[in-house]
């Protein structure tokens, strides 16, 4: 097991020696361990976010991402300027940034609380190791995750491969701590650096202006992530192993881009739910509560399998599906991307997440779900277009989300599981509406007919107003024909694992 640890490294301290506090993914002031840390010394305080994107390869930010980190850090910045701070905008390699922070400053310390990527991991070695030799003290902390990945192993001292003994082990360590409130203040130093202005960054849309609908479904910022939480914790949590399901009712937190961005910390979550139950229930926890916990666990597994297996996004867990045949078709891609695949539940999804950056869990399964298996689409594929479009894009739940789909992850769906996109519909969505908000064309149709629109009669479809494969495509395959596809090629990875 590769320790991620990075060790504290300690100099002499005199009055008026000064912390560079390195903002990442930790995007606001409560709960923030390298904070509050470096609120402990006493000493003045320089908040710098650096925009070091490039180090990111092929998953620097998409479109989505950019525009939430604008909004984001804009609400950092106000609230540590209320603070009696600045937040310092540098972009640029972190590592030359930092060093030339140090020199300009005169700072002795930096602190930053750790991200899990495997070129952050890197580079925060990196990094750590040219601060030692110049006597700097560095430490970093866990702001992003309840335990560290290297805290949970099985008894033979192997990472966990199977989600519920993974899920046990970690109630077993109990609840975690109290989340630390936000500062009043943060002691500034006589003299800030010079700072880029966060406009020059490109960060949000121009032409065209695509975001309209991001900004009227969120609030990025730590305000908004506790707007979303008290919500939450008010009352949906305690249906929410009923509603969590049904993509058109408000049955979800909708906290993962903020959870994300780290505008809110999974401490924070955790305890806001738990005591939301001691109240309302006299702490007895309700099975809406421990279904949303056993969720903010699934989050902790996919950094788990990112932090041992670091070729997630890209490799398959089971190797032996490296082997698996895909088809090469740019047509069906096109459509599924811009939600015109015939079939209503897939293509409300997709356009839900070209309007909001934002899909429901549910759906994202069943979109995943038709891609690679109906279509035969490599899950690398859908993967990068999430990434690319969601506000949420985060890489280990991304990466771990579509080998699961894909039946090649670890205690991923069975190969042989494939949705069903006309019943998942009629399951999940049972009075059409969210196919109807999405879908505006198919709204007319009566709810027996709005998720298989090609069953309804010609009469019927004329009272709806829809003449299929005009207003509304035909299915672009036929789900049984398409199954029965998948299954082959699926029982051709079986027999080279037998082979091997």
């Amino acid at each position: 097991m590769l320790d991620r640890r990075l060790t504290s490294y300690r100099v002499k301290w005199h009055d008026n020696m000064t912390t560079i506090l390195w903002f990442r993914r930790d995007l606001r002031l409560s709960d923030n361990p390298a904070l509050d840390a470096a609120l402990l010394l006493g000493r003045p305080i320089i908040p710098v976010y650096i925009f070091d994107d490039f180090q990111a390869g092929e998953w620097s930010l998409g479109g989505a991402s950019r525009w939430w980190l604008h909004g984001s850090l804009s609400a950092l910045a106000s609230k540590i300027k209320a603070c009696g701070s600045h937040l310092i905008f540098k972009a640029g390699s972190a590592e030359t940034i930092i060093s030339e922070l140090l020199l300009e400053t005169g700072a002795t310390s930096v602190y930053w609380n750790r991200c899990y990527e495997p070129w952050i991991i890197k580079q925060d070695k990196l990094i750590e190791t040219n601060l030692e030799t110049k006597g700097v003290d560095v430490r970093s902390f866990n702001a992003g995750l309840l335990h560290e990945p290297w805290a949970l192993i099985t008894q033979k001292g192997e990472p966990y491969k199977i989600f519920t003994p993974f899920w046990k082990a970690l109630r077993a360590l109990g609840d975690p701590g109290q989340p630390i409130p936000a500062p009043a203040n943060i002691p500034a130093p006589n003299n800030f650096p010079q700072s880029d202005e966060l406009n020059s960054w490109a960060l949000l849309p121009v032409a065209p202006d695509w975001a309209d609908s991001l900004r009227e479904t969120w609030s990025p910022g730590e305000q908004g992530a506790y707007e979303r939480l008290d919500s939450f914790t008010e009352s949906a949590v305690f249906d929410y192993h009923n509603k969590r399901n049904l993509p058109g009712v408000s049955g979800t937190s909708c906290l993962s881009p903020h959870l994300h961005f780290g505008e809110v910390g999974p401490r924070q979550v955790w305890n806001g739910v738990v005591g939301s139950a001691v109240v309302q229930t006299g702490n007895q926890m309700s099975s809406g509560v421990e279904t949303y916990l056993s969720e903010i666990a699934w989050r902790e597994f996919s950094y788990y399998q990112l932090s041992h297996f670091p070729q997630l996004p890209s490799l398959p867990f089971r190797p032996e599906f490296s082997f698996f045949q895909w088809e090469d078709d740019c047509k069906a891609l096109s459509a599924w991307k811009r939600g015109m695949t015939g079939y209503p539940i897939v293509d409300a999804g997709m356009r839900q997440l070209w309007k909001t950056g934002w899909m429901h869990n549910r759906v994202r399964m069943i979109v995943a779900s038709f891609l690679i298996k109906d279509l035969l689409i490599d899950w690398r594929i859908g993967e990068k277009w999430f990434w690319n479009t969601l506000v949420d894009a985060d890489l280990a739940s991304n990466s771990a989300s579509w080998q699961w789909v894909a039946g090649c992850g670890a205690d991923a769906a069975p190969y042989f599981r494939i949705f069903n996109p006309t019943l998942q519909g009629t399951k999940f969505d049972p009075d059409g509406s969210y196919v109807r908000k999405w879908v505006p064309e198919l709204s007319k149709l009566p709810g027996r007919l709005i998720h298989a629109p090609w069953k309804a009669k010609p009469i019927e479809r004329a009272n709806a107003n829809i003449k299929l494969g005009h207003d509304y495509p035909l299915p672009i395959v036929d789900h049984s024909a398409a199954r029965n596809r998948a299954l082959e090629r699926y029982k051709r990875i079986k027999s080279v694992q037998a082979r091997h």
